[in-house]
């Protein structure tokens, strides 16, 4: 895990160690520039006087989660072949989970309120007649996406000298999955469909058998429904199974196959027909994505699902989204990704709506006009040492204030309520995203993993592909 560094004028350098860090911050050559990420920033050192790596930035853009991956590359040349192999050095993990459902269920409740006002209270005229949508306009719950990861990208350029960036510019076919038979040469999908099915199902099986729940094993493609009594080869009939689970199943139907567990049953038939958003989020945001990354004037190596996915499991590296981004464009060997994985959640930045609302839209209560008091704002990360009274100690974590001067501190222990402003300090302002650590399950056998559940896959592989855009 890497530590970001800034030079004295606040310009990026390359990132050091955490014993490294502590060192510097020790002798007094270093001051703490930010909590989360952590960044320090050096007081006898600019720019000029350090030498800098080619580091890029990759990106495995998802409808919920965005995973990305900074790398140090290195290439070497193969004195015998002339090959050119690249590897990647892991300077750190983040994930960046988005809050676009959230946004959506704002706007759906928000209609419907308006709607009701409309309708059972005083007619308003129409206004959607005379508005008019720009070009390659986005839902909001889909803009987010696009403006969340962008945010990042730019955060990160402010503290790490980021030369290049990557992202996986991966398009799921939705027509085609909903209607495998679509005629027209097979819709000129080639093998590209044959990798969208299966990479469809693993995520959406959870990469396990839906009949036993084993894990790490090859998996078969099982039919809910058996073609020999009338079933479909639609992707909503289709589930992964295990070999002894498919080979006891046969040509029954999974109502007499589950029979004797009725909660399962319920349960496969419900996630059968799941609906494909997810999907379809990720195709409507990758070209605005991709445009926004060109306009940094940084080179963009862009490279398809199947490219990632054959890095990944030709380097026995398990299934997460910042390790599939680290796994993106042309990349031969992989190196420190055993590490823990910074967890970005969107949160907001609190709401412009001050008024507390009923279930039919009626304000029943009001918030401060403020959203500050006494030099602090909820979501602020503080310090507080209280010295007198029942609650004596040091507290750690993030602020709910009150007009009162009275806060509330969510610190890792728990709640601690009535914390007087006096006793607070500031260590890093809201920002709109809070931050976790987790680590990766990983185990020995995810080597071979991914290539058994490809094999065990019985359909037409995809070619792995990378282009290059300036």
């Amino acid at each position: 895990m890497a530590v970001f560094v800034l030079d004295k004028q606040k310009r990026p350098l390359m990132p050091c160690s955490e014993k490294r860090a502590r060192l510097l911050l020790g002798r007094g050559r270093a001051r703490i520039h930010r909590m989360a990420p952590f960044t320090i920033r050096l007081v006898d050192r600019q720019a000029e006087d350090s030498a800098m790596q080619p580091v890029r930035l990759k990106l495995d853009p998802g409808s919920k989660t965005t995973g990305m991956a900074l790398v140090r590359e290195s290439e070497t040349v193969d004195v015998g072949t002339g090959e050119v192999r690249r590897s990647s050095v892991v300077l750190m993990l983040l994930e960046v989970q988005h809050r676009g459902h959230a946004i959506c269920d704002a706007l759906t409740q928000r209609h419907a309120f308006r709607r009701r006002r409309r309708g059972n209270l005083r007619y308003r005229p129409a206004r959607f007649d005379n508005r008019v949508k720009p070009e390659g306009w986005l839902a909001l719950s889909l803009q987010h996406r696009v403006d969340t990861t962008m945010a990042w990208v730019e955060r990160l350029r402010r503290w790490v000298p980021i030369m290049g960036l990557g992202q996986e510019l991966v398009r799921f076919d939705t027509q085609a999955l909903q209607n495998p038979e679509i005629s027209g040469i097979e819709y000129r999908q080639g093998t590209l469909f044959g990798y969208e099915v299966r990479e469809y199902l693993l995520e959406k099986w959870g990469r396990k058998c839906v009949y036993c729940d084993v894990e790490h094993t090859p998996l078969t493609i099982d039919h809910i429904h058996p073609k020999g009594l009338g079933g479909s080869d639609r992707v909503s009939n289709l589930a992964l199974a295990c070999l002894p689970c498919n080979q006891r199943k046969n040509a029954q139907d999974v109502r007499e196959f589950l029979a004797h567990d009725p909660e399962r049953l319920e349960r496969i038939e419900k996630q059968c027909k799941a609906s494909l958003k997810d999907a379809a989020a990720v195709n409507s945001t990758r070209w605005a994505l991709y445009g926004r990354l060109k306009a940094t004037s940084l080179t963009v190596e862009v490279g398809s699902g199947g490219r990632t996915k054959w890095n990944r499991s030709r380097l026995g590296i398990p299934k997460a989204h910042c390790l599939d981004a680290a796994c993106v464009g042309h990349v031969d060997a992989v190196v420190r990704w055993r590490q823990p994985v910074l967890d970005i959640k969107a949160t907001g930045r609190g709401s412009y709506q001050r008024t507390r609302l009923t279930r039919h839209g009626f304000p029943r209560g009001y918030l401060t006009r403020a959203k500050s008091a006494f030099g602090f704002q909820t979501g602020d990360m503080v310090r507080a040492v209280v010295t007198t009274g029942k609650k004596m100690g040091v507290y750690l974590g993030r602020v709910a204030i009150r007009a009162s001067g009275s806060f509330n501190i969510q610190s890792s222990t728990g709640l601690v309520q009535g914390i007087h402003h006096r006793f607070c300090a500031l260590i890093q302002r809201a920002d709109g995203y809070g931050y976790s650590w987790t680590k990766i399950a990983y185990t020995q056998g995810d080597a071979g993993t991914g290539a058994a559940c490809a094999a065990a896959l019985s359909l037409p592989r995809m070619n792995p592909g990378v282009s290059r855009a300036n």
